[in-house]
């Protein structure tokens, strides 16, 4: 197989071939690797890299695969990338910060112990925004991310670097969070798939284990591959008490939804759309009405003032974790971090109680429509993507001539994170004419992840994408 096309090569199907001995986890991570040196220059998505290491755990890996006793391990030798915010033992973890450059891990995260656990290979951290407190990929500590369709865009944030090493052919798989749609972000703007799983679902490290609107999960290239992920990911964690027993398996069963009811919102009731997006979402909807589902508009009901019921819950915990830094390393941290950090200190209880009171009144008027649909479809961002120096900070930022907030306003992602409870997948809806991939989303009855996947998974066998060489980036 041509090394271009091992890096594109589906974790399913690796595994499958190297169960069968027609490949090597030795050939899959030299096509990697090469792939990596040769995009690097051009996306940046891995400030850090250990590639030898990488390929001496692939012989290992290998070895494992030739013995006829046993049986390999779920993910046994498939590169997965790593987010510059998951701790690696041992290793280096600087959450795209100054203040943490040298910063040493003592302990694994629960989504690298398990990856771990499962057989897969750490070779490269994907860049994130510092502290993952921004929907696009620049600091000061690394630089700037780019989108492999198109440079001069953002791959999104905060799981940036994960995304754009996906859609680059540069990883098979990666790992990423999602606070106000860290993975839902940058799936829609590098054309991926991204899982943020209900509350609980996943384990993670304090404090944001017990932050409702924080969720761990994976990115992947298709469905199939993130269903792999997500049951090595899932599950009870001794260390983290939000985690739900017991273990959810997301089940690898013919994916029909024919007669399902599936709701759609093509703004939420308040988003300026771009009309690039807003003619794929509805092409994408068009897949869901020949796949035998019946598609309907709904109204939600919902208005601005759940943007600043988002901002003041993540001002009171995230921007409050972030502002320890503030008297210290004021003027070392990247300008949306330390206005994040500025912002947070004048946050009060009262905005926390005004917060979830309005999360409750959302989800009053999302229960009883996921009540009567199967799913609801939505875009995942409101524009295409940002450019790749965005500042999130900006006083002026327009979609279609009207103003609108620069940091999240053009991410319909965070209303999902006040709806934890949720489950959300962000799938491939087609290209702009900047060349830049858009997305949707489909949002699940709350804990039913099994339908979304089972929707997903039908969407994308009418709809392939990144399957063959005219549907990837031309890097």
């Amino acid at each position: 197989m041509p090394e271009n096309e091992l890096c594109y090569l589906s974790a399913v199907k690796a595994l499958a071939q190297f169960k069968a001995r027609k490949l090597s986890p030795v050939e899959l991570m030299q096509a990697v690797i090469a792939r990596a040196e040769a995009v690097e220059p051009t996306i940046n998505a891995f400030p850090m890299t250990d590639f030898e290491r990488a390929l001496d755990q692939a012989r290992t890996a290998e070895a494992r695969y030739k013995k006829t006793d046993g049986r390999p391990r779920p993910l046994e030798g498939i590169p997965v990338a790593i987010k510059d915010e998951t701790a690696i033992k041992g290793e280096r973890t600087t959450y795209g910060s100054l203040v943490f450059r040298d910063h040493r891990d003592v302990a694994d995260s629960p989504a690298t112990e398990r990856l771990r656990r499962a057989g897969a290979i750490f070779h490269a951290r994907s860049a994130a925004p510092e502290f993952s407190c921004a929907a696009i990929c620049h600091s000061k500590l690394w630089g700037v991310t780019r989108n492999p369709w198109n440079p001069d865009y953002t791959p999104g944030g905060s799981s940036g670097g994960a995304a754009a090493s996906l859609a680059a052919g540069s990883t098979t798989l990666a790992n990423g969070s999602d606070i106000g749609g860290s993975i839902r972000i940058p799936a829609s703007a590098c054309g991926v798939v991204g899982f943020k799983p209900p509350y609980g679902r996943n384990p993670d490290d304090l404090p944001f284990n017990l932050d409702s609107y924080n969720h761990s999960g994976p990115l992947a290239r298709s469905v199939a591959d993130c269903r792999l992920m997500q049951n090595v990911l899932a599950g009870p964690h001794p260390k983290d008490i939000a985690t739900l027993r017991p273990k959810l398996r997301i089940p690898d069963k013919p994916s029909d939804i024919k007669s399902w009811r599936v709701a759609y919102s093509p703004d939420l009731g308040y988003f300026e759309i771009d009309p690039e997006v807003a003619a794929n979402t509805e092409d994408a909807l068009d897949a869901f009405r020949r796949l035998g589902a019946t598609v309907e508009p709904v109204d939600l009901g919902w208005t601005l003032a759940c943007l600043s019921a988002a901002e003041n819950h993540l001002n009171h915990l995230f921007g409050a974790w972030i502002a320890r830094n503030l008297r210290e390393h004021r003027y070392e941290l990247t300008d949306y971090a330390r206005a994040f950090a500025e912002s947070a200190q004048r946050s009060t209880a009262a905005d926390l109680l005004a917060a979830m009171e309005h999360a409750g009144r959302m989800y009053a008027t999302l229960g009883p429509v996921l009540e009567r649909y199967r799913l609801l479809v939505c875009p995942t961002l409101a524009v295409p993507a940002v450019p790749a120096e965005h500042d999130p900070t900006a006083a002026e930022f327009r979609i279609n001539g009207r103003k609108v907030d620069a940091a999240i306003g053009w991410c319909l992602t965070y209303p999902f994170n006040m709806l934890s409870r949720c489950p959300v997948m962000s799938v491939p809806s087609g290209l702009a004419k900047s060349g830049v991939p858009t997305g949707i989303q489909i949002v699940g009855r709350t804990f039913d992840d099994v339908s979304v996947f089972r929707a997903a998974a039908a969407y994308e066998q009418a709809r392939p994408w990144l399957d063959t060489a005219d549907r990837r980036p031309k890097l």
